[in-house]
């Protein structure tokens, strides 16, 4: 008999292997969601003007502003929020890849998809800037619309100094 093609048993064991295999992806899967979920990183600007917290995502999920905020400029303050956020958002992912580690493992196809996905997307966020935005371009004033023309009649040869029976209270 061909060795290639498993009998009935062989192709059992194969399944329930497989099947196995499966089982302990979605136990594994599911476990790295629900801890993904509950993970939170709070991140503090060296000044101690803000404090955020973001979630698994990204997402800002908390803000703290200090006292301190009243006596800075708000550009300085909107920077540091940003800056702050950035750096959050960096500590999640570092946190994201351990707890893929630690659930999926690093070997795993699935782990290594996901943790390559949620590591770009933490990361990818737009560098902050200290300074503050540009003022928009200053808008020209309208242009005034101006009514339809009048059209007058063309001076009749006959006329004296170019005055006509026309009345110029009609429009032609």
């Amino acid at each position: 008999m061909d060795e290639s093609i498993l009998g009935p048993e062989g192709a059992r064991e194969r399944l329930a292997a497989w099947k196995g295999r499966l089982d302990r992806l979605a136990a594994d899967t599911q476990a790295m969601s629900e801890r993904m979920q509950a993970a939170r990183v709070t991140a503090n600007d060296p000044n101690g003007l803000v404090e955020v917290t973001v979630d698994a995502t990204g997402a800002l999920v908390g803000l703290r502003l200090s006292d301190r905020t009243q006596r800075a400029a708000p550009a300085v303050v909107a920077g540091t929020i940003m800056a702050t956020l950035a750096d959050a958002k960096k500590r999640m992912a570092a946190q994201s890849q351990v707890i893929i580690a630690e659930t999926m493992g690093t070997e795993s196809a699935a782990g290594k998809a996901i943790s390559e996905s949620v590591g770009q997307h933490l990361r990818e966020a737009p560098a902050p800037s200290l300074s503050p935005p540009a003022p928009p371009p200053p808008v020209s004033p309208p242009t005034p619309v101006r009514g339809p023309t009048r059209k007058h009649a063309a001076p009749r040869d006959d006329d004296d100094e170019g005055y006509d029976s026309h009345s110029y209270l009609r429009r032609d």
